[in-house]
């Protein structure tokens, strides 16, 4: 009797970084994953240096022993799935759009045609801005340094860069305003009015805190689910409407620009949130304390911006009413994460 041959298993289309998978990783799996070395595997500590050293420490008190827990970072995916190469391409093509406008509005010259009550509201509001964007990119760069999982670092890398182009646009609208508009003071008033303007005092505030908000799970509450959602809301879309209301294109254009960029940003975050709640449900209550906590400083600051609204000339919006808006927009952006039978949020911002 002829034995039939014992076939030999046929090997598998998978990629060992990946464990036992059954498909091909995309691009942006294959460019992004595992690609954080503080994070690599059969480690000691983060850095290859004794473990009590004060780096491994920083990063086990603060990532490693976060109150933010999940059973595997590595399971999230930027809904975008952006990679450098995309990242550059899309931002490429934005910054032709605020490139195009910039020099429209320039050889028309809409600037000199902006009544002074415009100019005062500008000064007051949109070239201060550029503080409070800093110290944003400092905190996103360093959520994404401590972040447990290379897919987080590099969209928060991502969302940092879209900080500093926000810097450098508003950058370039003040000297613009400097250059046609020399008696406003803008161009040399912002550093006063951020650090002793009344209406600037409470976001001065917050942002400060959250820079020393050293657990990366709280840093990232503080400013991705609390504080940007709502200044945003204040500082893009609200400010925008009250630009195009008094004929100020240019302002109502460039907001609403870069109004894509926090979109981008809020559907990554709540993204990684819904994960670290479904992948952990005690997360709810981890993320429901950080989110009280900063949603407090979050309103007061939107009130003092809106204060600055409320006084300027010419306008037609209340303090509170804009306080409102900013609130309600984060409230939005945040249902069914903290509460579980309340729908799920839009994973928009801004």
């Amino acid at each position: 009797m002829t034995e039939t041959p014992t076939r030999k298993p046929r090997p598998r289309r998978t990629f060992s970084a990946f464990g036992d998978v059954r498909r091909m990783p995309s691009e942006y799996e294959i460019v992004t994953h595992a690609q954080n070395w503080t994070l690599r595997q059969n480690r000691a500590a983060t850095f290859e240096q004794n473990p009590s050293s004060a780096a491994n420490l920083w990063f086990l008190t603060y990532r490693e022993n976060s109150p933010l827990k999940a059973e595997n970072w590595d399971a999230y995916r930027d809904p975008d799935a952006l990679t450098y190469k995309a990242y550059v391409n899309l931002q490429a093509e934005a910054e032709a759009k605020v490139g195009g406008v910039l020099e429209a509005h320039a050889e028309a010259g809409a600037d000199a045609a902006l009544d002074p009550g415009s100019v005062t509201l500008l000064s007051l509001l949109l070239t201060p801005a550029r503080y409070l964007y800093h110290g944003f990119q400092q905190v996103e760069a360093y959520i994404g340094y401590m972040a447990p999982s290379s897919y987080i670092t590099n969209a928060a890398a991502f969302s940092s860069a879209d900080f500093l182009r926000r810097v450098t646009t508003v950058a370039y609208r003040t000297r613009e305003l400097q250059i046609n508009r020399p008696d406003s003071g803008i161009g040399e008033a912002e550093r006063s009015r951020w650090e002793e303007h009344n209406g600037w005092q409470p976001a001065r505030k917050a942002i400060e805190y959250a820079l020393v908000s050293y657990d990366w799970g709280e840093a990232f509450t503080a400013l991705n689910l609390v504080l940007a959602p709502t200044l945003e809301d204040v500082l893009l879309t609200q400010l925008g409407q009250v630009a195009k209301s008094n004929n100020d294109d240019l302002t109502w254009l460039l907001t609403s620009f870069l109004a894509e960029d926090a979109r981008r940003r809020g559907r990554w975050s709540r993204a990684l949130a819904d994960l670290a709640v479904a992948q952990r449900p005690d997360n709810r209550a981890v993320l429901g304390k950080w989110v009280g906590r900063w949603a407090a400083l979050a309103d007061d600051a939107a009130l003092g911006l809106g204060r600055i609204l409320e006084t300027a000339p010419g306008s037609r919006v209340r303090a509170a009413d804009v306080a409102a808006h900013a609130k309600t927009a984060r409230e939005r952006y945040l249902a069914g994460l903290l509460d579980p039978g309340a729908g799920n949020g839009t994973g928009q911002a801004g």
